[in-house]
């Protein structure tokens, strides 16, 4: 190859590299509560009430199950790179309890991504009854249960001729 082919070459891999390896930056993704004009955080214990939180910061990201008197708002951060699982970068929670009587603010609180607990499952599988059948059991024992001969057909809604 002559000189100026090489270094047409090296100028071309010079180039394609940082466009393959854009494709490994990681894309950050926004996902729940996004706080535009107003934040959770400013809510104002014993001034504000249900329906100024709601003017203020619109619907609550969740409510709880068992008090509808507790609001959250909820903000997640998350970053992927490539084919990877996300990761959770920042996560924000932010929980406004409201007193049952007058509905004013009671509390605020605000938890962070350390906040938080990883929980583990059971892995435990309950048992079914039977076994197991395999696959040769499968396909001999449905030898016999198909009908050689098509059923005349009969309409369920309609009745059978006399």
């Amino acid at each position: 190859m002559k000189p100026s082919c090489l270094t047409l070459i090296a100028v071309l891999a010079g180039l394609a590299a940082p466009l393959a390896l854009g494709g490994c930056a990681p894309t950050a993704s926004y996902q729940g509560f996004q706080a535009v004009e107003a934040n959770p955080k400013d809510v104002k214990v014993g001034d504000d009430t249900k329906s100024t939180v709601l003017d203020r910061l619109g619907s609550p990201s969740a409510v709880a199950a068992l008090d509808p008197n507790t609001w959250f708002y909820i903000t997640q951060v998350s970053d992927t790179v490539a084919f990877r699982h996300p990761v959770v970068k920042r996560r924000d929670v932010v929980a406004i309890d409201f007193d049952k009587d007058d509905e004013k603010v009671a509390a605020v609180r605000t938890y962070a991504l350390k906040d938080g607990r990883a929980i583990d499952y059971s892995k435990r599988a309950t048992p079914t009854r039977g076994r197991e059948l395999s696959v040769i059991e499968q396909i001999l024992g449905n030898i016999g249960n198909g009908q050689l001969q098509p059923q005349q057909d009969i309409n369920p809604g309609s009745q059978r001729p006399r």
